[in-house]
């Protein structure tokens, strides 16, 4: 079993610890909240890009799809 004083030595180490730790946060600047709205809108936009890229994808689909029909009406 631990003693007294051993028990305050820890409890006062890690406070110590937790407080160095916190200490060390850096607070955000401008440069750092600018570069996270550009990463926001870099993202959103690749987002906009997958999805219109998609949608030619299903058109081109759907014209090849009309194309082979259409072949496929005049070999009859």
């Amino acid at each position: 079993m631990m003693k007294l004083g051993e028990t305050v030595r820890t409890a006062v180490a890690l406070t110590a610890l937790l407080l160095a730790v916190s200490g060390c946060q850096k607070q955000e600047g401008s440069a750092e909240k600018a570069g996270k709205e550009i990463d926001k809108a870099v993202e959103q936009a690749g987002e906009k890009v997958d999805k219109a890229a998609q949608k030619v994808g299903e058109q081109i689909e759907k014209t090849g799809e009309s194309i082979q029909d259409e072949a496929r009406r005049d070999k009859k």
